[in-house]
């Protein structure tokens, strides 16, 4: 790329950095982005980039992974029940440990190492989310239902200029207990209490496809008038059902955009953020 050819890409970006400066965008970070070096690296530069110029921006992180992996070295079986993660107490404590502890400042301190200013937050901090054990058709232990958000705790780090990093942990109000919260939940829950511009959702799939196996059946936007027919078409499905889910009740509640996004590609938060294509599936609420 020549310098005339980059200052054209920057040029480009200009509107964009206009019309999302000063504006909340929510972040949630998980997947492959999080266990692959390079990936991680690259999200955290886009990061780093679009708070430096202007952008409220929050990350919401996972951390499934390293969840299961302290749990073999504690020589526990992970086990699962409707996609969400059985969550008895000994497997609380690897949730909390890992969350709140080793992902959270792991993710801060790198965000610091590569220029940035970073403040690590849980869902336990100042009441940031209160919930409710989650009752289902089975019994899913300590995984917990948000009934309350306060997003005082994430809104002074921002106004201090800081990145908040916030772990998906929450205390509990019908129990003294802490539960264990879906990032995807808790990143639409968070959006919707901050009043964000932007949800974005990184996941391990180019968005929501036509056709599950083909990428190029990309939808780039839905509108949310469309989205039950999508879901009867069943073009929502199986995994994405719940993502589509979090997206709709984010822009139920005043968000203006949410969008499932590819965190797998290199950038791939900038190019949806700073450029006219976009990537990803984009759902708006007009």
């Amino acid at each position: 790329m020549t310098g005339k050819d980059r200052g054209t890409v920057l040029t480009e970006a200009l509107p964009y950095i206009q019309r999302y400066s000063g504006k909340t965008v929510v972040v949630k970070y998980g997947g492959a982005a999080m266990e692959k070096a390079e990936l991680r690296e690259a999200i955290i530069d886009d990061v780093i980039l679009l708070a430096l110029v202007g952008i409220r921006l929050v990350l919401v992180h996972g951390g499934g992974p390293e969840i299961n992996a302290l749990l073999t070295r504690l020589g526990k079986e992970p086990r699962f029940i409707d996609g969400l993660r059985y969550t008895d107490g000994e497997t609380m404590e690897a949730v909390q440990m890992t969350l709140c502890g080793l992902v959270n400042k792991n993710l801060v301190s790198q965000i610091a190492r590569r220029g940035g200013k970073a403040v690590g937050l849980s869902g336990l901090d100042g009441g940031l989310f209160l919930a409710e054990k989650l009752r289902g058709r089975n019994d899913y232990g300590l995984v917990g239902e948000i009934r309350h958000t306060d997003p005082a705790p994430v809104t002074m780090a921002l106004e201090n200029g800081y990145i908040p990093v916030v772990s998906t942990v929450a205390q509990g109000l019908d129990a003294d207990a802490a539960y264990n919260i879906n990032a995807d939940t808790a990143a639409a829950e968070l959006s919707a209490a901050l009043g964000a511009e932007k949800l974005i959702l990184l996941t391990d799939v180019p968005g929501l496809l036509r056709d599950k196996d083909d990428p190029a059946t990309l939808i780039p936007e839905a509108k949310l008038s469309e989205i039950p027919a999508l879901a009867r078409e069943g073009v929502i499905s199986k995994g994405m059902i719940p993502k589509i889910d979090c997206c709709v009740n984010a822009l139920r509640r005043g968000v203006k955009s949410a969008v499932i996004l590819d965190g797998r590609a290199p950038h791939s938060l900038l190019a949806e953020m700073l450029t006219v294509e976009g990537v990803g599936t984009q759902i708006v609420n007009g």
